[in-house]
Parts: C-alpha cells; structure tokens; sequence
C-alpha cells in the first residue's frame, strides 16, 4: 500500500502538484552528457595514440567520464594497451577486440570505423575533455543528491552520520571521483622507486616531516602523510607540552599550515604556551617579582609577530565530535592547504553514533578509526595525544612508572589503528624521595613501542618544566 505523502497544510494544493510534475520531469530527464565531445575524444586517440591517450591519462580522464558504455569500455582498452606499449591501430584494435570478446560491447567495427573518421579538430581535444569531464561533475552531483535525498527520507537515526557521509561525497566530486585517487600499482611502484632515488640522493623532502627532536625523526623518519602517531602518557607528564613543541617546530619552522584540535585547553592558553616556550621566558617568574629584561621583551615580542604571522589554526570546541573534527579538517584542508594535524586529546572525543551508544570502549574505537582514515582521506600526518590508565603506577623496581602499550585506555583499537606509538614518561614523577627527585629532575624519555616503517626504542628527551618544553636527548649532569 502507498504511504500517504500529504503535503504540510501550509502548502496549497496546486503547490504541492507543480512540485509533483517536476519531480516527475526530473525522473524522465537524461542524465547530462557530451556525446559529441566523448566521440571527439576517442577519434583523436585512434588517429594519434601516443600524443593523445597521453594527454588523457595526464589530465586524470578515466571510463568513468565516458556516458555512453560503449566510449567508457573502447577508452579502458585504448589505455590498457597505451600502458602495455602496444601499437594502436584500427585493424589489429578490431583484432584485439574480437580476442577478448569486447568488440559488441563498443558498438561493432562500423562504431570505430565511424570514430576514426570523426576527424575533429586536434586544437579542440582540452576544450572538450573539459567538456566530458564537467558532464562527469554534474552527472556525480545529481547522483549523490538523490542517493542522499533517499537516506534523508529514510529518517536515519544517525543525522550527524549522514551529514558527514554527505559532505565527503561532495568533497570527493570536488576532488575528482574516488577512482581518480586510487592509484595503479605501476603509480605505487614507480612512486616508490622515486622516493628510493631520493632517500639515496640525501633530499630531506623525500622523508616525512621533521617533529623538531633529531632522533624521533631518525628512527621515524619523519611523519609522512596518512600516518596515525599517538602519543600516550599518564596526566601530568606533559604530553600536551610534547606536541606543541611538534606543532611550533612544523608550523614555525617549516612553515607548514598546521592545525591543532583542544578539547582540553582554550586557544589563548595554548598561545600564550607557545609565545612563551619559543621566547624561551618562564612566564612563572613575574609572580615572584622579576622584572623581565630588555632582551626578554624582544624575545617575547618576535615569538609573538612569528606566531601571528604563522598559518597555525586552533580549534578549542570541548568535546568534539569525530564527524564534526573530520569536517571543520576537510575544510581547512581544502581552503589553507593544512599539511599537519594535532589532537589533544582522544578520551576528551565523542562519538555520537547509536553503536557507540552504551559503550566506552565502541566509541574510542570508532574516534581513533575515524581518525585514522581522516588522515589517509586528506593525505597528511595527525598526532593525537592519549591517556594511559594506572597501570604504570602499579609496577615496582625499575619498572615503576614506565608505560607499556597495553596501558592505552578503553580500547586495544587505538593500537592497532595507530603507525606509531611513542609512551612519554618523566622519571623524577615517580621518584620515592626529595634527593632522589632532584637527581633525576629533567629526565624524560618517549618509548616508541611502535613504528609501522621503522624501528623501535627509547628515545631520552630532557624536560624544562618552567618553559614546558622538551628538548633531544637526556639532561646534562654535573661533573660531580
């Protein structure tokens, strides 16, 4: 039985039959196409392959463009053989067709003998590889829209899931379609053997990027795009401090646009952490009546006019959903070119979909998921920040207090999702005396418990609590 779509009493009659009509129209309307310019595309790549398909593969044309099936299938052959470097030409492409039972499928020997006489203009080729490719867009829009107005209808119980779902499928027209960003594994090889060239020509650009601390970059070499590195410690060890100094060192000194999520602290207290840290002022010395120096204030002014001057972006909404944080990314992404990602931290996230619903445990593997393929969709390295529960507490001896991987709170997930794992500790936290306090006072170490592409260890960092920064390898002892 039909269901009754009785318009809202605030519609007239005839409102709601004109709207009926057009939907009507809509659905008997062809989907928009260039048929003209799909077969001007063809005739040329038949009558000069080697400039032509060329020119098609380097403008990211695929089958998918083509409307009519028969283009779309001639034109995968026309590449296929292209890429194998074997010669196109009409009566060994019949011949080919025939083997491999394709030739019906495009339209029989007098469709390509009508192709190859098509003869347009070579000036044109761009101009109407434009042309198939917009058709393609508006063909993609019109398709998402109504796949979307279907769900809508639907009435999902999860709205804030089909928003983003909505949003990354028009991002993804924008971008051009799915199967233009998935690469052949000719690409892959040859992107590969091209980054070998140049790890062996000693160019930094072949590597990730640089975290500011010399042997974490050594053992990672760097962070590299689509990568998850979470770094996890108990409260007060300073892992926030940890990845500002990352953030300061990518945004400021390698001016990568960067941008960094809070959930804990406001933008002004992460300003005024970095203002300070890179003046290299402890800001803790105005409450006991120092009176900073004429060479403070200039610091402290430059660290200013260097930040300001930066393309770092702080979002410091509490709590944030994954949906909404993958959104307000692909946004900055698309508008700034943003090329590094911070989060701090992951147990401050929510997820708010229904099967997250009730359990812990389902909603931090659904954020560190999310979170990990936001950092494959925008090709870029995000370093989020963890709790560890009280499991480095409970241990004795010389392990008490070192962090293990299974210390990761609520979920093994964020484990498995993460390229690397470094555990910050600070050894004086957890030492049993006064004396024995001091003497390990600045001592700190990240375990890189795991790494995808590289080796792992313990990394000694020295930490200055008073400018909450961490610097490369451990603190200097006195002589004594």
């Amino acid at each position: 039985m039909a269901t009754d779509t009785k318009p809202p009493s605030t519609s007239s009659p005839n409102s709601y039959l004109q709207q009926g009509a057009a939907a009507v129209d809509d659905v008997t309307r062809a989907l928009p196409h260039a048929v003209g310019p799909e077969k001007s595309l063809l005739s040329s790549m038949l009558q000069d392959p080697q400039e032509y398909i060329g020119v098609a593969i380097e403008e990211k044309l695929t089958k998918d463009h083509f409307y009519l099936p028969s283009h779309s299938t001639l034109f995968a052959f026309l590449v296929e053989l292209f890429e194998a470097g074997q010669e196109v030409e009409l009566v060994s492409l019949v011949q080919r067709l025939i083997d491999r039972g394709l030739l019906d499928r495009v339209g029989g020997p007098a469709t390509l003998t009508d192709l190859y006489t098509y003869a347009p203009s070579p000036g044109h080729f761009r101009s109407h590889l434009q042309h198939v490719k917009d058709k393609f867009v508006l063909r993609s829009i019109i398709q998402n829209a109504n796949a979307a107005i279907a769900q809508a209808y639907d009435a999902p119980d999860e709205v804030a899931g089909l928003l983003d779902s909505v949003e990354q499928n028009v991002l993804a027209i924008r971008e051009g379609s799915e199967s233009n960003r998935a690469p052949s594994i000719k690409q892959s090889v040859n992107e590969v053997l091209e980054q070998f060239q140049a790890l062996l020509a000693g160019e930094k650009g072949a590597q990730g990027i640089g975290t500011g601390f010399s042997e974490l970059d050594r053992m990672s070499s760097g962070l590299k795009p689509g990568e998850m590195f979470v770094v996890a410690a108990r409260p007060s060890m300073g892992k926030t401090s940890f990845m500002m100094n990352i953030v300061e060192h990518i945004c400021m000194d390698l001016q990568k646009p960067s941008m960094v999520f809070s959930c804990e602290m406001s933008s002004f207290q992460i300003v005024q952490r970095l203002i300070f840290a890179r003046a290299k002022f402890a800001l803790s010395q105005l409450s006991r009546g120092y009176t900073p120096a004429k060479g403070d204030l200039q610091r402290i002014q430059r660290a200013a006019l260097e930040i300001a001057g930066s393309k770092l972006f702080i979002d410091d909404t509490a709590g944030i959903s994954i949906n909404e944080l993958r959104a307000k990314a692909r946004r900055k992404k698309r508008e700034e070119n943003i090329q590094f990602i911070a989060i701090d931290y992951l147990q401050l996230m929510k997820s708010r979909t229904k099967q997250a619903e009730g359990s812990r445990e389902r909603e931090i593997a659904e954020i560190s998921s999310g979170i990990k393929a936001l950092a494959k969709e925008l090709s870029l390295p995000i370093l989020i920040l963890a709790q560890l529960n009280r499991g480095p507490e409970s241990r004795s001896g010389k392990s008490l207090g070192v962090p293990r991987m299974s210390d990761l709170r609520e979920s093994g997930s964020i484990e498995q999702d993460a390229d690397m794992v470094g555990l910050l500790y600070r050894t004086a936290y957890y030492a049993e005396d006064a004396e024995d306090k001091e003497a390990k006072a600045g001592e700190a170490e990240l375990v890189l418990a795991k790494n995808r592409n590289g080796e792992t260890g313990h990394i000694p960092l020295t930490f200055i609590a008073e400018l909450m920064r961490f610097e490369t390898g451990a603190p200097a002892k006195d002589p004594e």
